[in-house]
C-alpha cells in the first residue's frame, strides 16, 4: 500500500534528531529531515548538528506541589480535543485561523500541510495555503523542534521566543562544529540581517553577502547545506523566514517583510504565558513536559518550562484524566467537563498537527505497540485513521484506490463513517476514490 504522494517541501534538520551516519549511511534528506522529526523520539541529554551526535548534561528536575480541579476520562479529553483541532464538528475557519489555531502547522511536505488545513474546513480549494503565504496571512520558518512550519505573523514571534531562549547556537558544540564562537554567531545575525532588509535573497545570493564579510568566508558550505542549521538561529529571532520561490529555488526574507501583520519577538517569559495558553487550548489536558517536548524537543531546560507553567498560577487547572495528572487553562476547565466522548472518523494526512502536538510517544493518542506503525522506519509519520480522538489506522492512496489498514485491536471496521470520509476527501482533492479495507 502506498502512502498519500507528497510533493517534497525541502525544510529543516532537526539538530536534536539521532542521526548517526554509520546508521543511516547517506538517505535522502527528505527522509532523514521527516525522520528528524519524528515526535517523541529524541533524546534530550544530546545534541545534534547536521547530523553528527555531541553530548550535553542532562539535569534532574524537581517536582512542585499540585491541586487536582477535576477528573475526566481520556475518551473526554480526546473529544474536547477534536473539537478543538476543528474535527468534530468540522470547522469554516479561514486558512490563517486555522494555522493559529492549531500552533501552527508542520509543513516540510508541503501537500500535507495544505490537506491537514483543509481537512479542517468545510469548505476549500487547491492552492489556499500558497496565497496565504503571499498574501502574509502566514509564513513559512523554522520553529518547533527546528523543522519547517507554516505559523501566522502575529504568533510566530511567540513560538520562537522559547525555541531562541535556549541558545543551543552558544553549545561549544556548536562553536567546535561551524568555527564560529557565540559573538561571531552574534555577528553572523546582524550580517543575516542587513542582507535580508527589505529584500528577497536566494540561498546562494545570502550566502554570498555573508563570506563577503572578514571573518565568515569560511561558513559558505556550512550554509548550502539543506539543513539549514546556521540559519535557524536567525529564524528564531525573528530575523529571517521563507520568502516566495524563485522556481525551484527557496529564497529568504525578513518576517516583517513578509507581512505587514509581523507582530516581533517578545521576551521568553512574556512568550511563555501566551505560548503555553496557546498550546492548552489546542492540546490539553497536557503536561509541562509534553509542552517542552513540542516546542523545543530537549533545546530548553525542563526545570525553566515548569517554572513558566508554575507562574500561570490560578491561570492552569489541573484535572486529573484516569490517574494520569495534567493541564488545561481553568476557563476551560467547565467545557473539558461537559464533553463527551466521540465516534467521529477522520482521515488525516501525514504529519497532521493531531499527532505531532502531543507527538507519537503520546499512547493515548497513538498506542505503544503501533507507534512504529505510524512512526515509519524512514521517518515519515503516515497518514492515520482517527477515531474518537484516537489512531485506529493508517491509509494511504494507490491509483483509484484509498486502501485503509485497520487496526485488529480496534474492534470492527467503521465502514460507514470511512466510507463518509473517503468522499469528503475526493471532493477536497477533486478526484473519485473506492474505499477498500484491510486488517494490521
Amino acid at each position: 500500500m502506498q502512502e498519500f504522494t507528497a510533493a517534497i517541501d525541502l525544510g529543516p534538520f532537526n539538530s536534536a534528531c539521532l542521526l548517526e551516519t554509520r546508521q543511516h549511511g547517506r538517505e535522502s534528506r527528505a527522509s532523514a529531515e521527516a525522520r528528524c522529526s519524528t515526535s517523541g523520539k529524541t533524546i534530550e541529554s544530546q545534541d545534534y548538528i547536521d547530523g553528527h551526535r555531541v553530548s550535553q548534561p542532562s539535569a534532574a528536575v524537581p517536582r512542585y506541589p499540585r491541586q487536582v480541579s477535576a477528573k475526566v476520562t481520556w475518551p473526554q479529553a480526546l473529544a474536547w480535543r477534536m473539537r478543538r483541532h476543528l474535527l468534530d464538528p468540522v470547522g469554516d475557519q479561514p486558512v490563517a485561523a486555522v494555522v493559529r489555531r492549531l500552533c501552527g502547522v508542520q509543513s516540510q511536505v508541503a501537500s500535507y500541510a495544505e490537506l491537514g488545513v483543509r481537512v479542517r474546513r468545510t469548505t476549500s480549494k487547491a492552492g489556499e495555503i500558497a496565497r496565504a503565504l503571499n498574501e502574509g496571512r502566514i509564513i513559512k520558518t523554522w520553529a518547533m523542534r527546528g523543522t519547517l512550519h507554516l505559523l501566522t505573523p502575529e504568533d510566530a514571534g511567540t513560538f520562537l521566543s522559547l525555541i531562541a531562549a535556549g541558545r543551543s547556537w552558544e553549545r561549544p558544540a556548536w562553536e567546535r562544529y561551524f568555527g564560529l564562537s557565540p559573538k561571531q554567531f552574534e555577528a553572523l545575525r546582524e550580517i543575516i540581517r542587513e542582507a535580508l532588509d527589505g529584500k528577497v535573497l536566494t540561498r546562494e545570493e545570502l550566502i554570498t553577502a555573508v563570506v563577503a564579510r572578514r571573518g565568515f568566508g569560511h561558513v559558505g558550505d556550512a550554509m548550502r547545506s539543506g539543513w539549514g542549521t546556521l540559519l535557524k538561529p536567525s529564524a528564531w529571532q525573528g530575523d529571517l523566514c521563507f520568502g516566495p520561490s524563485k522556481g525551484n529555488r527557496a529564497t529568504f526574507t525578513s518576517p516583517k517583510a513578509a507581512s505587514s501583520r509581523w507582530a516581533g519577538v517578545p521576551e521568553p517569559d512574556t512568550a511563555a504565558a501566551l505560548a503555553i495558553a496557546s498550546y492548552l487550548k489546542a492540546y490539553g489536558p497536557a503536561t509541562a513536559e509534553r509542552f517542552g517536548f513540542w516546542i523545543g524537543s530537549g533545546r530548553i531546560g525542563k526545570r525553566r518550562i515548569r517554572d513558566w507553567f508554575k507562574a500561570l498560577g490560578p491561570r492552569l487547572a489541573e484535572v486529573d484524566v484516569e490517574g494520569e495528572q495534567a493541564y488545561v487553562l481553568a476557563e476551560d476547565l467547565d467545557d473539558l467537563i461537559s464533553t463527551k466522548p466521540t465516534r467521529a472518523v477522520r482521515l488525516l494526512p501525514g504529519f497532521d498537527q493531531f499527532v505531532m502536538g502531543p507527538g507519537t510517544g503520546d499512547g493515548h493518542v497513538v498506542s505503544a505497540r503501533r507507534r512504529t506503525t505510524v512512526s515509519k522506519q524512514a521517518g515519515w509519520i503516515a497518514p492515520v485513521v482517527l477515531a474518537g480522538g484516537v489512531v485506529r489506522g493508517t491509509w494511504g492512496l494507490a491509483g483509484d484506490r484509498l486502501q485503509v489498514a485497520w487496526f485488529k485491536e480496534a474492534g470492527a471496521v467503521q465502514r460507514t463513517a470511512l466510507q463518509g470520509e473517503v468522499k469528503r476527501l475526493s471532493a477536497i482533492l477533486g478526484r473519485d476514490f473506492d474505499l477498500e479495507v484491510s486488517l494490521a
